[in-house]
């Protein structure tokens, strides 16, 4: 690597170097309040190193960077040798997502040349990272039975339908064979108003992959026949639930939550080299230190309660990027150059980064606490950028804006450089990290743009992206919202500036580097203080969803996860509605104040929860609404339901507890639970 120092070499800033005399410039007189918060956090690491008989460096030496033992902090722990016939693994799942590979021999599942195998990512209580394969979990959704339907008719239904199917299908590039895997008939009752709580026949549709659910639902409801049954239309049922949503359900999976694998139920993959194609012993696909394989049905999933409330010790790397603009333009990545790149590193739980670094283009004097690289091209130090990442493997990645400006802006430069190994930024070998365009609107938030980024393995915690969710604030700049909530703010520089600061000198650019530590820094001290990561991971457990899907979705899905646990414990089916033109509703009424001046103070009152009170005190729940007639037709008294002022009518408590109320009744008891806390 073309590194270069004050002398000839690399340099990374130390303490015994940073004391080494006074820069003459006017600014380094006097060290900001940051820089001595810096040298703090630099004695403290030396007392540690005393310690652990470590030495400290000032000069990093001509060669591998990341191999080097200076470094030795950028790794992970070392993982013990995992036996699986003796060894349970047991980690904190953070991230889940499925993807479409070779079936593995030996595991559950089809065997096609393509299958549905779930992935979770996790750490250990060790601090090691684990990426695990689950199979043999397969996507299915519900349809009515046709009248009179019995269960010698279900292999000519499902014969029919796997004929249909592949027949609508455009393309096979997935060379598949078998679309539907399996029809059974089950007792179930539509989630959709009170039935009397009378089950009914339906027919559970297992799909070979899950895009495959859109057109088999498709074609049933627009007219289906198979053997002496004419054509009619079936009406779906849960064919809009998302893969990996369904999975979690199924496997009373939630977000966050701790995984066990039990002894001898688990296999382990080492490294193979390129090319081993054994589907008995597939090879390590991940940068993950442990890799293994596991049947849905054999992993055991830990509900968040005592010891399993705890938290893994998550790496968390914020990072902030300076580019070399020209005046008055906004920052182009085609022609602009990265001048910067400050990250830091903290583990989950701790107040201090352990890891303090600035890549930098050009000399730049030391900075105490800090470590600083210096490189004479611009591609070498964003090369060099991402294998530190990637040695760092961190399980959170935050910053400022970094989702819409800083991750786009480096795989645009990188990709204008011909930087060939950048992109690939996740935990998947061979994975690009590709920049897409994508929308986001909700009643909350309205519509907003944003640009997503593929990065398996890795959660992207944008801070501002937060921040605009969760807080109404007047402005939403970082200096802002830092003084808001720290009642600190950036270093003094301009941005009109920074370009004549890189074109100075060494003195300069250190200036410039405090200032890009500074930026990485306060992400991190405002998700401590915002306490953002373990409230996000608590929602994620309560609800039942990806951390990930916090980030990047509404309201809807949390509230269709909770809908989708409590239904299945009730044999409950939840039906596809047509979603049609937004439809306005009526607010509450909101009574005008008498307006004056009162001499005495006047009591305000504000009922605790008000909307979840009112449907738990009602019972107000699709399970418990009346339609029309159907009171009559059950057979229910006066005494058995409530009549709302809109007209609508819910059964009772008494006659049947809606899923709404239960769901609500969780959550608030979780909710005093945390305050008591």
């Amino acid at each position: 690597m073309d590194f270069k120092r004050r002398n000839g070499g690399p340099v990374m800033g130390g303490a015994s170097q940073a004391k080494r005399g006074k820069p003459t410039d006017d600014w380094e007189d006097s060290p900001s309040q940051f820089e001595e918060e810096l040298s703090m956090f630099d004695d403290a690491e030396m007392d540690m190193e005393e310690m652990e008989g470590q030495a400290g460096h000032d000069v990093i030496p001509v060669g591998d960077l990341f191999s080097a033992d200076l470094n030795y902090r950028w790794k992970r722990p070392h993982a013990p040798t995992l036996n699986s016939s003796s060894d349970t693994l047991v980690f904190q799942q953070i991230d889940l997502d499925y993807y479409l590979g070779p079936s593995v021999a030996g595991m559950p599942g089809q065997s096609q040349a393509k299958v549905p195998i779930i992935r979770m990512f996790g750490v250990t209580d060790g601090g090691n990272s684990v990426c695990c394969h689950v199979h043999g979990f397969a996507p299915y959704f519900y349809v009515p039975a046709p009248n009179g339907f019995k269960s010698d008719y279900l292999g000519e239904f499902k014969r029919e339908l796997n004929s249909v199917v592949l027949k609508d299908m455009r393309s096979n590039k997935d060379n598949i064979s078998i679309t539907v895997l399996a029809v059974d008939i089950t007792r179930k009752e539509s989630m959709y108003g009170y039935h009397g709580q009378r089950s009914l026949d339906f027919l559970r549709i297992t799909m070979a992959m899950p895009r495959l659910i859109a057109p088999a639902k498709r074609l049933l409801e627009q007219g289906f026949k198979f053997g002496h049954y004419p054509i009619q239309q079936y009406q779906a049922y849960e064919a809009n639930i998302d893969f990996e949503i369904r999975f979690m359900v199924d496997s009373d999976v939630v977000g966050c939550c701790w995984i066990e694998l039990p002894k001898g139920k688990y296999r382990v993959r080492e490294e193979k080299s390129l090319g081993d194609t054994d589907s008995q012993h597939p090879p390590k696909t991940s940068l993950s230190q442990y890799e293994v394989d596991v049947g849905w049905t054999d992993l055991i999933s830990h509900p968040a309660e005592g010891d399993w409330q705890r938290i893994a010790p998550l790496r968390v790397l914020s990072f902030d990027i300076e580019c070399a603009g020209r005046k008055g333009i906004f920052p182009e990545p085609d022609k602009d150059p990265v001048i910067q790149i400050a990250s830091m590193v903290q583990r989950q739980g701790e107040t201090e980064p352990f890891i303090r670094t600035v890549f930098t283009l050009q000399s730049c004097a030391s900075i105490v606490g800090s470590q600083i690289f210096c490189f004479t091209q611009e591609k070498q130090l964003l090369q060099s950028w991402a294998e530190f990442l990637r040695t760092v493997d961190p399980d959170i990645i935050t910053g400022y804006n970094i989702q819409n400006f800083d991750f786009p802006y480096l795989l645009n430069r990188a990709a204008a450089l011909k930087v060939t190994y950048f992109p690939y930024l996740g935990r998947i070998r061979g994975k690009q990290s590709i920049l897409r365009e994508s929308s986001f609107q909700s009643k909350q938030m309205g519509r907003r743009e944003n640009k997503t980024i593929n990065m398996e393995g890795r959660v992207q915690f944008d801070l501002l992206q937060v921040l605009l969710r969760d807080y109404k604030l007047r402005s939403y700049t970082l200096n802002a919202v830092s003084f808001h909530f720290l009642q600190e703010q950036k270093e003094d520089v301009q941005h009109s500036i920074i370009t004549d600061l890189q074109n100075g000198n060494e003195q300069t650019r250190r200036r410039l580097a405090v200032y890009c530590l500074k930026d990485a820094y306060l992400p991190l001290r405002l998700l401590q203080k915002l306490m953002c990561v373990i409230n996000y991971m608590e929602m994620a457990r309560v609800t039942g969803v990806p951390l990930t899907y916090l980030l990047s979705r509404g309201q809807q899905i949390k509230v269709v996860s909770q809908l989708l646990r409590q239904a299945m414990k009730q044999d409950l089916v939840m039906p596809v509605v047509k979603t049609e033109g937004g439809e306005d509703y009526t607010g509450a009424t909101v009574i005008e104040p008498e307006k004056g001046y009162y001499s005495l103070p006047i009591a305000t009152l504000d009922f605790s929860s008000l909307y979840p009170s009112i449907m738990m005190a009602h019972n107000l729940c699709y399970t418990t609404l009346l339609q029309k007639g159907s009171a009559e037709r059950l057979g229910l008294s006066s005494e058995d339901f409530i009549k709302t002022p809109t007209g609508d009518q819910f059964v009772k408590s008494s006659v049947r507890k809606g899923l709404l109320p239960e769901i609500l009744e969780n959550l608030l008891a979780a909710r005093k639970r945390l305050e008591l806390k």
